[in-house]
C-alpha cells in the first residue's frame, strides 16, 4: 500500500510540474531563508555563554553625577577592582581589562597590535580563555609578562617554541618575557585580544599610584562572586564602600559615582553602555521575526497552492472511495504527499544553505558557522520543522478532499467551497500584508543609512589620511618632511579625530552667571593648523594662533553644544570667560560651529580643544586626488626613514568614519536580502494562484472573447480580485510597518521623518509586482483561441 502511496503521489507531483516546482520552491527558499537567520539569531544569543562561571562573572559599570550631567564612563576608577577583593569576602576574584595598540618588535619582525589588552593576573582564572602553552595561575603575575594568541605568536615566532623567550615592547622598548600561549578567543566574545599584557606592568612600573586612583576612570572591570552570593545584595553594599573609600574626593570633584553591577553574559545584548563590540537585542528581535515571518509565507503559498488544486482531485477521491478507500486512508495519503513535498525542499534547503553560508557569513561579517553540517542539531530541528509544515499544510486540504461524497463528486457537481476560497483569500493578504511590511521598512532602512552617509557632518573628510605615530619623538620631523612633498596639501596634528575615541576632561567653566561650573567635556588635543585643516567652522572668537604664544597653555576653544550646555545666549557671550582643565587655566578664545565628532547615532556632546603639542600623536594629511599611490609612496619613504622602529600604517578619515555604521550596514543589507526573498516567495505563490484561476476559467474567457471581451478586458477581468487582496493588505501593513520602524529609528539622535510618501512608494511597487505576477499569466489566457478553449470545454 506505502509503495502505491509513493507511486501515486509522484505521479500526481510530475503531472503537475509546475505548481510542484512553485510549491517545492517556495519552501525551500523560505527554509533556507529561515536557516540562515537562525544560525545568525544563535550566534548573537551565543556571546560569552562558553564561560563555566558565567552565572557568577558581573561587569561593573558607573553612573558619575555632576551638578550639570550623568556621565555614563566605560568603566569604575582604577582603585575599584584591587579594593573590593580586600574589602568583601563574597567576592572571589576581580579583574580589570583595557585596550591598547601596542608596538611589537622580535628582531626584524615589527607590529603595531591593534588587539593588545592590559590584563590582571586573575584573567584566566575568572574568564574560560584555554592556554596551550604556559600556566594559567602565573602566566600574567609579573610586570611585563606577554601571553600571545595562537595566530598572533605565529608572526613571531614561527614554528619555535616562544615560552621564555622576549619581545621589544612599546616604542620604548621594554622587554617582556612570553609566558603563555592562549587559543584565538572565539569570535562570539566580547573581549577580544591577540595580545595580553600583565596589568602589573602599568600599576607597578609605568603608573605605580594607578591602583589607588579613586578619579580616573575608563578600565573594563569585572568581578566574580563566590558561589551562593546575591548580586542585589552586594550591589546595595557598593554605595557605602564608595563613601567610606573615596567619600572625600567626591565631594571636593562635586563628582558621585554610582557602581551597578551587569551580568557579563548579557553585556553584550542588554548592556546601558556603548561599547564598540556589542550587539543590538533589538536586531535579534527583528530578525527572528522577519525568519517567521519568511517561513509563514512559505507555508501559506504551500496550503495556498494545494487547497486550491483540490477540486482537480475531487473526481480521483470519489473513485477512490467507491471501490472501498476509507476516509482515514485518503487523508494519510494526502497528509503524506505534503510532507514528501516539504522532505524535498528540506534536501534542497541543505543543498541551498551549503552554498551560501560562505557569502552569508560574508554579509553578517562574522563566521556564525564554518559548514552547515557543523550543526547537526540545527538541521534536526530544520528536519522536524520541515515534517511540522507538511503536516500542518496539508491536514486541511487532507481533510476537505477526504469529506468529498462520491455521487455528488461523480455527477459534477462538485465546486470549491466558499471557506476554500475565504482561506486563499485571506493568505493572500497575509502574506503581502508582511510582504508589503518589509518593503516600506527596508525604503526607511536604505534611507536612513543614506541620511547618515551624506548628512553635513561640519567637517572636511575628503582625502584625509591619518597616520598613527603613538607618541614617537620624530612625530614633528615626520610631519615637517611630509609638508613638502607634492600633491600634499596640509599636515596637522591632534589627539583624536572625528569617528574616533576621545578623551574626558574634568573641567571648570565660567557660565553665563560667571560661576565656575563643574562639567566632564570630551576634549581634543590640537595643532595650530588642525581647525583649517579639516574646516571646521568658527562661531565666534578666533582660531589658534601661532601669534599668540599663550594659545599654547591658557587658551581653550568650545563648541556650540559646550556654550548651551553653560546656559549662554550666544557663541560670543562665551569669548573671554575662564576655564580651568586638568591643572591648566586660561581664557575661551573661540567657539566653534557643532560638527559630527561621533556617529549620529549620538547627539553632539559639549567638546573643549586646546593646543597641547605631548598629547598629539595622529598626523593628519590632506592630499589631492593626483597619483594617490606614489603620494602615499612618498609618505611612507618618509616614515621608514624618520621612524624604521614602527610599522607604516595609515587609514583614510573617510572610510573611517563609515566604520561606525559597519553594523548598520550590515544590518541593513541582511534586511534587503530578506526582504527580497519574501516578496520572491510571495510572487511564486500568487503566480500559482494566478496560473491555477486562469486554468479554472478557461470556458469563461472564451465565451466572453467570443461576446467581443477584448484583451485588456480579461486582463482586467483577472487581475482585479488579486489587486483587491493586495490593497487591503497595504492597509493593514501600512501602520504595522510604520511603529516598528519609528521604534528602530528611535535608536538614532539624527534620524529621516517617515514621510507619506514612503509608503505609497511601497504600495505602488507591490502593486507593480503583483500587476507583473499575474499579468503573465491573464495575458496568456486573454490572447489563446477561444475555440479551442471551448472545444476542450
Amino acid at each position: 500500500m506505502l509503495k502505491n502511496y509513493f507511486k501515486i503521489a509522484f505521479r500526481n507531483l510530475w503531472r503537475h510540474r509546475v505548481f510542484s516546482l512553485i510549491n517545492i520552491l517556495g519552501l525551500t527558499v523560505g527554509m533556507t531563508a529561515c536557516f540562515l537567520i537562525f544560525l545568525y539569531v544563535r550566534f548573537e544569543l551565543s556571546y560569552d555563554k562558553f564561560h563555566s562561571k558565567g552565572d557568577r562573572i558581573y561587569r561593573i559599570i558607573c553612573d558619575i553625577k555632576t551638578p550639570t550631567e550623568v556621565m555614563k564612563p566605560g568603566g569604575p576608577s582604577w582603585a575599584v577592582g584591587p579594593h573590593l577583593m580586600g574589602g568583601f569576602p563574597q567576592v572571589e576574584a576581580t579583574v580589570r581589562t583595557t585596550d591598547d595598540e601596542l608596538l611589537v618588535r622580535k628582531g626584524n619582525v615589527k607590529f603595531q597590535e591593534k588587539k593588545s589588552l592590559w590584563a590582571d593576573s586573575s584573567f584566566f582564572q575568572v574568564f574560560d580563555f584555554k592556554l596551550i602553552k604556559g600556566n594559567p595561575h602565573t602566566a600574567l603575575n609579573d610586570p611585563l609578562n606577554v601571553v600571545f594568541s595562537e595566530s598572533a605568536v605565529k608572526k613571531y615566532f614561527g614554528n619555535s617554541d616562544p615560552i621564555g623567550q622576549t619581545i621589544l615592547l612599546t616604542g620604548d622598548g621594554f622587554t617582556a618575557k612570553v609566558t603563555g600561549v592562549m587559543k584565538d578567543i572565539p569570535e562570539n566574545s566580547m573581549i577580544q585580544a591577540d595580545m595580553l599584557v600583565s596589568m602589573n606592568t602599568l600599576t607597578r612600573k609605568l603608573n605605580p599610584n594607578l591602583d589607588n586612583q579613586w578619579g580616573n576612570y575608563g578600565n573594563r572591570t569585572y568581578v566574580l562572586l563566590r558561589p551562593g552570593t546575591s548580586a542585589a545584595a552586594f550591589e546595595k553594599q557598593l554605595p557605602p564602600f564608595l563613601e567610606k573609600m573615596n567619600g572625600t574626593e567626591m565631594k571636593q570633584l562635586n563628582m558621585y559615582p554610582t557602581l551597578m553591577l551587569e551580568k557579563f553574559p548579557e553585556a553584550y545584548l542588554h548592556s546601558t553602555r556603548n561599547d564598540s563590540n556589542s550587539g543590538s537585542i533589538k536586531n535579534v528581535y527583528i530578525f527572528s521575526i522577519v525568519a517567521v515571518f519568511i517561513l509563514l509565507i512559505a507555508c501559506f503559498n504551500f496550503v495556498n497552492l494545494t487547497t486550491a488544486r483540490s477540486a482537480e482531485r475531487a473526481k480521483e477521491v470519489g473513485i477512490r472511495k467507491v471501490v472501498g478507500a476509507g476516509r482515514r486512508q485518503l487523508t494519510a495519503q494526502f497528509i503524506g504527499e505534503s510532507v514528501m513535498i516539504c522532505l524535498i525542499a528540506f534536501i534542497l534547503t541543505l543543498g541551498a544553505a551549503a552554498i551560501l553560508l560562505p557569502s552569508f557569513n560574508l554579509l553578517a561579517g562574522k563566521t556564525l558557522s564554518k559548514g552547515v553540517f557543523d550543526n547537526w542539531q540545527f538541521i534536526g530541528i530544520l528536519f522536524l520543522a520541515s515534517i511540522g509544515i507538511g503536516l500542518l499544510a496539508g491536514i486541511y486540504p487532507a481533510l476537505v478532499l477526504s469529506s468529498f461524497k462520491p455521487v455528488t463528486v461523480l455527477k459534477g457537481r462538485f465546486a470549491t467551497s466558499t471557506k476554500g476560497i475565504l482561506l486563499r483569500k485571506g493568505l493572500v493578504i497575509s502574506q503581502f500584508t508582511i510582504s508589503i511590511a518589509l518593503i516600506i521598512s527596508t525604503i526607511i532602512v536604505y534611507l536612513q543609512m543614506n541620511f547618515m552617509r551624506s548628512q553635513d557632518l561640519g567637517f572636511s573628510k575628503d582625502q584625509m589620511m591619518v597616520i598613527n605615530s603613538n607618541g614617537d619623538p620624530a612625530r614633528d620631523a615626520f610631519m615637517h618632511a611630509v609638508e613638502g612633498l607634492p600633491n600634499v596639501k596640509s599636515v596637522s596634528m591632534s589627539s583624536s579625530v572625528p569617528g574616533g575615541g576621545n578623551m574626558g576632561a574634568y573641567s571648570k567653566i565660567q557660565n553665563a552667571k560667571g560661576e565656575m561650573q563643574i562639567a566632564n567635556l570630551d576634549l581634543y588635543f590640537v595643532d595650530f593648523d588642525y581647525l583649517k585643516q579639516f574646516n571646521i567652522k568658527m562661531a565666534a572668537g578666533r582660531m589658534f594662533s601661532r601669534q599668540f604664544m599663550t594659545d599654547t597653555t591658557q587658551a581653550m576653544i568650545l563648541n556650540e553644544s559646550a556654550v548651551k550646555s553653560f546656559h549662554y545666549k550666544s557663541a560670543q557671550d562665551a569669548v573671554g570667560r575662564d576655564f580651568d582643565q586638568w591643572g591648566r587655566r586660561g581664557k575661551i578664545i573661540g567657539v566653534i560651529k557643532d560638527f559630527h565628532f561621533k556617529s549620529l547615532q549620538e547627539e553632539i556632546k559639549p567638546l573643549s580643544m586646546r593646543i597641547e603639542p605631548n598629547g598629539c600623536s595622529l598626523v593628519s594629511i590632506k592630499v589631492t586626488g593626483n597619483n594617490l599611490p606614489s603620494t602615499i609612496s612618498a609618505i611612507e619613504n618618509k616614515w621608514n626613514a624618520l621612524i624604521p622602529a614602527r610599522p607604516f600604517s595609515y587609514f583614510f578619515l573617510d572610510e573611517f568614519f563609515d566604520e561606525q555604521y559597519k553594523s548598520e550596514q550590515r544590518f541593513g543589507k541582511l534586511f534587503l536580502n530578506f526582504a527580497i526573498l519574501a516578496i520572491i516567495i510571495s510572487c511564486l505563490g500568487l503566480l500559482g494562484l494566478a496560473s491555477y484561476s486562469t486554468m479554472q476559467r478557461t470556458r469563461e474567457i472564451g465565451i466572453r472573447k467570443v461576446l467581443g471581451a477584448t484583451i485588456p478586458n480579461i486582463v482586467n477581468l483577472l487581475s482585479r480580485d488579486f489587486l483587491t487582496l493586495v490593497g487591503i493588505a497595504i492597509i493593514i501593513a501600512s501602520p504595522i510597518a510604520w511603529y516598528a520602524m519609528h521604534t528602530w529609528l528611535l535608536d538614532f539622535a539624527y534620524r529621516i521623518p517617515i514621510s507619506w510618501w514612503i509608503f505609497a512608494a511601497a504600495a505602488a511597487a507591490a502593486t507593480i509586482i503583483a500587476i507583473l505576477t499575474v499579468s503573465f499569466q491573464a495575458i496568456k489566457a486573454a490572447v489563446a483561441n477561444p475555440v479551442k478553449s471551448l472545444r476542450t470545454e
